[in-house]
């Protein structure tokens, strides 16, 4: 049963809404209550509420007892929703003080005590020396530089359990069935395979200027390359409700001596 939040919201509706205006701009658009929104004429609508009814589904509507960490929180929309769920921690890092400043200012009027914000990369996950029952990785691995490493350090150190990934798509949907081990040419022929050009193959699209006026978009993978990627890093996909959005379980690394800390052993092969 989610817990009802005891409301510290401010007696004077003038003195948030000035709060909120000096922290702006605002990505997330979270209801405070009273008819004050954080971000009322955001572009994409009531974002990311919106987004998060179409998904909310498939997470325990019951998280009591369990833990959670939201990476690239901003201003705490994900980790509000899990607190409300009676999640009986919840961690939101960010590397943007401030996103994290709205996201204490958001949790604070909304009366949700408890939730701890830091100013952390998704590289440095190890140092929070802990694993999480629900790790929460939306919205953030586009903007990487290093992708795959951030998946697997999010495996290797925080992720205990479950998590909700999502990221931005390019390209197909579709999912093509490939080997598992390529030839490097089709039998009697010197081609290679033709399937690395069908649109349901795994790829990665590299933005290298600005994708929709932010320089910070890196990447686009289709949903090949997103499912691929996860399973590489040792998640398994249980749900995916909406063609960005999985929600994962922590399985096997597919590959012995992967990972952001092994030394790759020689196998023989000139490199």
């Amino acid at each position: 049963m989610r817990p009802a939040a005891a409301s510290l919201r401010p007696h004077d509706s003038t003195e948030l809404r000035s709060r909120i205006a000096e922290l702006g701009p605002w990505f997330h658009n979270i209801d405070l209550g009273g008819g004050t929104t954080t971000a009322p004429e955001h572009f994409l609508g009531d974002y990311p509420s919106f987004k998060f009814e179409t998904f909310a589904h498939v997470l325990p509507e019951d998280l009591t007892g369990k833990t959670v960490l939201d990476i690239g929180c901003n201003a705490g929309f994900y980790s509000v929703e899990m607190k409300r769920r009676g999640a009986a921690r919840v961690v939101g890092i960010d590397s943007d003080d401030r996103y994290l400043a709205q996201a204490r200012l958001a949790s604070e009027a909304l009366g949700f005590k408890g939730i701890e914000f830091r100013n952390l990369s998704v590289y440095d996950v190890a140092t929070l020396g802990e694993r999480f029952d629900l790790v929460i990785f939306m919205g953030v691995l586009y903007h990487l530089r290093h992708p795959l490493l951030a998946l697997d350090l999010i495996r290797e150190h925080v992720a205990g359990d479950m998590m909700l990934f999502q990221t931005l798509q390019q390209g197909s949907d579709e999912v093509l069935e490939v080997p598992r081990d390529h030839p490097f040419f089709m039998p009697g022929t010197t081609q290679p395979p033709a399937y690395f050009d069908d649109p349901g193959y795994p790829k990665m699209h590299f933005i290298e200027h600005e994708f929709a006026h932010d320089w910070t978009n890196w990447w686009a993978p289709n949903a090949a390359c997103s499912q691929a990627m996860l399973r590489a890093a040792g998640f398994s996909i249980v749900a995916h409700p909406q063609p960005d959005v999985y929600l994962c379980r922590t399985a096997q690394v597919p590959f012995a001596g992967y990972g952001p800390a092994a030394v790759y052993p020689s196998r023989g092969e000139d490199r």
